[in-house]
């Protein structure tokens, strides 16, 4: 089939817009699923957004603006005639993956209404795995329905050094060893999988906060950060220092020491998380935000080893028990940034005189 194309240029580059019948299109395209696949960056699909737009597409007055965006593959037989401005496709030829798109397409299929459909569909050429990565989490990350675990995942295909993919890569090593606190604890993708029974944190809660101790809030969402952006130093945020020092190592040591102390000095809410709130997202938000105070009193005292870190948690429980105070829901209702804040006062407060 041919068919005309308009091109359209901007920063990330030279892209194509055309459009296509629904039908055509979902012979020539794949959808790969990062769950299944390390090669896709693309969600599962949800069978009640598909049906709802099944829905949709039956009513009398349907209709799919937004383009689909197609990464073209590098082995592509799809042909140019750039004198016609027209794209060449042989029939049910393989032509490149949906980055954006797939639950309309899906929907339409299911609908059996697809041959009444033309959609805008977008085709980007010679885009690398990271660079599909990045287009697709700039469309989705201002979207409820996309996880942030799996926008933080995406990042973790980056070749390029930044926060993000080393809070993704802590967040992987310590959901994997096995003298990790967080082993299989940390829902990757933001959904458990099996024998994670006690996964409590999701990976896009564990990242962002992680992303807290090395960036500012303004910082997190710049684009150059994927690009090798260089961070200035600030005194009271260690972990940046040592991302700056390209000492990642150091920042996984001193989490592994930290909430392992944490584990031992608290093991019955370790083997309980579901009973208390220290190993969800309130007790670790809470105990993130200590975090820079404490490693700076360690370095003071050259010490950020799990014993260090076991006696400031113990002055913790200490502080808990004489001011009569549970990490339960019952004392920190709600949850929330306020509640972790608190928590992360109390850890301070504990530790003030140490």
């Amino acid at each position: 089939m041919r068919i005309p194309f308009l091109t359209v240029k901007q920063p990330i580059g030279t892209f194509y817009m055309t459009s296509i019948r629904a039908s055509d299109l979902v012979n020539i395209v794949k959808v790969i699923p990062r769950s299944i696949s390390n090669e896709g960056v693309q969600r599962d699909l949800s069978s009640a957004r598909v049906n709802e737009i099944a829905k949709f597409a039956n009513e009398t007055d349907a209709t799919f603006p937004t383009a689909i965006i197609v990464s073209i593959s590098h082995d592509s037989k799809i042909k140019i005639d750039e004198t016609k401005k027209e794209f060449i496709i042989e029939t049910d030829d393989y032509i490149g993956n949906v980055i954006d798109g797939q639950h309309r397409l899906a929907g339409l299929m299911k609908s059996g209404r697809s041959d009444n459909f033309e959609l805008p569909v977008v085709f980007m050429f010679d885009l690398t795995l990271e660079e599909e990565a990045y287009v697709f989490s700039v469309i989705n990350s201002k979207q409820t329905t996309v996880t942030s675990s799996l926008i933080f995942d995406l990042f973790g295909l980056s070749s390029v050094r930044s926060p993000q993919r080393t809070a993704h890569e802590i967040a992987r090593t310590l959901n994997m060893r096995e003298e990790s606190p967080f082993y299989m604890r940390l829902r990757m993708l933001g959904k458990k999988t099996e024998n994670q029974e006690s996964a409590t944190l999701s990976q896009g809660t564990f990242v962002t906060s992680i992303l807290s101790l090395i960036c500012v809030r303004s910082e997190i969402r710049q684009r150059p950060m994927l690009e090798g952006f260089e961070l200035e130093p600030i005194n009271s945020m260690p972990f940046r220092k040592f991302y700056i020092m390209k000492r990642d190592d150091i920042i996984l040591r001193v989490l592994l020491n930290c909430f392992t102390a944490l584990k031992e000095v608290f093991p019955d809410y370790w083997e309980f998380p579901d009973k208390n709130i220290l190993w969800k997202s309130t007790g670790f938000g809470g105990v993130v935000k200590s975090l820079n105070d404490l490693v700076l009193l360690g370095i003071r005292k050259k010490k950020l080893t799990k014993d260090f870190f076991s006696q400031c948690f113990n002055n913790f429980k200490r502080y808990l028990k004489e001011h009569q105070i549970e990490l339960t829901s019952k004392d920190f209702p709600g949850g929330g940034e306020q509640q972790q804040r608190r928590l992360a006062d109390y850890i301070k407060n504990a530790n003030r005189k140490s």
